[in-house]
């Protein structure tokens, strides 16, 4: 190689050279070429997930979600998490407490709803209160009998945080942190926490087999003369349509659901139906988690509905008394095969630290 080449060679090593120092310079100090899409394996037999144009889901924004999910410091008083009163082992719904307890001692009026298959769901809380699983994150923190802080202290906390601003770098290309990227953030997390491998799923797959008193219970569930769960709870998938019914828990309400954020008088008493997935880890039921058993959430919808007004018409035909003792026993039998075990132990929804 003669000398002309040689330089030519080492002329390009150092364009190239200071290409790369001068975009270190420019704002990227690693070299970081921005977020990593993030592969969201859905479970055969869950419909595709629709993912928000404004909001995609990264490793980095997930990650940074995660972390968000489970610090306290988006609490006034640093001690309570989302993940407080949304457990995994409990499908993250919260225990056996009928009410979850906010950061001052005071507890709540309606039961904490489990957190899986999110990104189905058109609308969120109990009363369908906001429309977009981003907006929903607010709601847990400035509430007074929940985390009790402002939007702009929680900001400032993280700003001031030795690791945040970098993991909002990572995630959203800023470290200049603001409540939309906490929102989304959180957002992308929850909507990775799918759950459809129970054993009804591997059964539906040719996977596993049902025993006899789950098969019964299966078909008890779908009888209309029985059961006659389908109409509310859709068979598969998400074993729910999300709409909103009054299941006659009440003749007179104490909340009245739906119609706090319609102001319809037809939605008095109305609430939102809930999936029926890993229903056997988040007792206690109903959105005041008035029945502590499967059985009790039977026994209601088979002789304890009240007619009231407003009572959902699949109720309203519905005879009372049609299911027996072991009606309602091999329906809880089949109920159990909706359990997620991989659910509640991937190492992908547990606490990061």
């Amino acid at each position: 190689m003669n000398k002309k080449n040689i330089l030519f060679i080492f002329s390009l090593f150092v364009f190239f050279f200071s290409s790369i120092q001068a975009c270190k310079k420019d704002g990227n100090p690693d070299g970081y070429s921005g977020p990593t899409p993030y592969h969201l394996v859905i479970p055969t037999g869950l419909p595709p997930m629709a993912i928000p144009a404004n909001n995609p889901l990264t490793v980095e924004g997930v990650a940074l979600g995660r972390k968000l999910f489970y610090d306290p410091i988006l609490s006034r008083d640093l001690k309570m998490s989302c993940a407080s009163c949304h457990n995994q082992a409990f499908a993250f719904s919260d225990s056996t407490l009928q009410f979850s307890i906010g950061v001052d001692g005071v507890a709540g009026n309606r039961n904490a709803m489990n957190l899986f298959n999110l990104g189905y769901q058109k609308e969120f809380f109990w009363d369908g209160g906001v429309s977009t699983l981003e907006d929903q994150v607010i709601g847990p923190i400035i509430n007074p009998v929940e985390m009790h802080e402002t939007i702009p202290n929680a900001i400032q906390k993280l700003r001031s945080d030795p690791f945040y601003p970098a993991l909002f770098k990572k995630a959203f290309l800023t470290d200049s942190i603001t409540t939309p990227l906490l929102m989304k953030a959180i957002a992308q997390f929850e909507r990775t926490m799918v759950s459809g491998n129970s054993k009804y799923d591997q059964y539906k797959r040719g996977e596993a087999t049902l025993t006899l008193q789950e098969m019964k219970g299966l078909d008890l569930f779908e009888d209309g003369t029985k059961g006659d769960c389908t109409h509310c709870h859709v068979m598969g998938s998400t074993f729910s349509d999300f709409e909103y019914r009054n299941t006659g828990l009440d003749s007179i309400y104490t909340d009245v659901g739906r119609y706090r954020i319609t102001f319809v008088g037809s939605d008095s008493g109305k609430f939102k139906t809930p999936s029926l997935r890993n229903i056997a880890l988040t007792a206690p039921y109903m959105h005041d988690g008035r029945f502590s058993t499967l059985q009790q959430c039977l026994d209601h919808y088979n002789t304890g509905f009240h007619y009231s007004d407003n009572l959902d018409i699949t109720l309203k035909v519905t005879r009372k008394g049609r299911m027996n003792a072991q009606d309602m026993s091999d329906i809880i039998a089949f109920l159990h095969t909706l359990t997620d075990t991989g659910f509640i132990k991937n190492p992908l929804f547990r606490n990061p630290s």
